[in-house]
């Protein structure tokens, strides 16, 4: 996915549209798909017109106009990507009787095995980095632990009363609870950044009531989450 908006939007968004379909279009013809869980993402569901919104279900959506004309965030081509593949993929679904749900993860943060130290993770950790790219992100973020996130995927694919959309957000944070969580519980990395003054919208957080009544329970909270990214950040030399 192009994070930097170096290709066309239709492009783009074409190309996730028609690269889903196929996948879905290969699994009716298998006749041994059971059930599928899409990927969609936060930006998904908050990028639009609605204010003063705390917390947001399963029932918002982005809204491409509103994005296109009021958004100017390199985020922008991605969400809009995302809010019109997840559309396309549930019309799909719904046409051809296929068993499908959509999960729609927040910042996707812990510990990593790849070999660079990818966006979110700098962003979460911008107040011991001085890095101020994407920090507006943390007025207030919702994040989930990535293994909260896999266990997620196996629990609606194997849950028979999973349907639609699904927000698997753990925690919302707030800026000062970060910058308090990482000069507790990591001292050793001074904050060189307490993040104050930092300008943007406060993004909504995700209500993942709908996946808790369902009967899943996350496993790890933000201090988890971030021993996990230290951990790994530690291990590959990034810290």
């Amino acid at each position: 996915m192009d994070f930097q908006d170096n290709e066309p939007e239709a492009v783009v968004t074409q190309r996730s549209i028609d690269g889903t379909l196929g996948i879905l279009k290969t699994c009716l013809r298998s006749n041994t798909v059971k059930k599928v869980v899409y990927t969609s993402s936060i930006t998904a569901v908050f990028f639009n017109k609605i204010k003063n919104v705390e917390i947001m279900d399963e029932s918002y959506w982005s809204d491409v106009d509103y994005i296109r004309s009021e958004v100017k965030s390199n985020l922008s081509s991605y969400a809009i990507t995302k809010t019109l593949t997840e559309k396309a993929v549930l019309e799909f679904a719904a046409q051809h009787g296929l068993d499908l749900v959509s999960i729609i993860p927040p910042m996707v943060l812990g510990p990593f095995i790849c070999p660079k130290m990818h966006v979110p993770v700098h962003t979460a950790l911008s107040p011991i980095l001085g890095s101020r790219k994407n920090n507006n992100l943390l007025l207030n973020l919702a994040m989930v632990h990535m293994d909260d996130l896999a266990r997620a995927f196996i629990f609606l694919l194997e849950h028979p009363e999973a349907k639609g959309r699904y927000n698997c957000s753990s925690d919302t944070v707030t800026a000062p609870k970060i910058v308090e969580i990482l000069s507790t519980n990591h001292p050793e990395f001074p904050i060189v950044d307490t993040l104050e003054g930092i300008e943007g919208a406060k993004l909504p957080g995700l209500s993942s009531k709908k996946l808790l009544d369902l009967g899943f329970r996350f496993k790890y909270g933000v201090e988890d989450i971030y021993d996990g990214i230290i951990k790994s950040c530690k291990e590959k030399g990034f810290l």
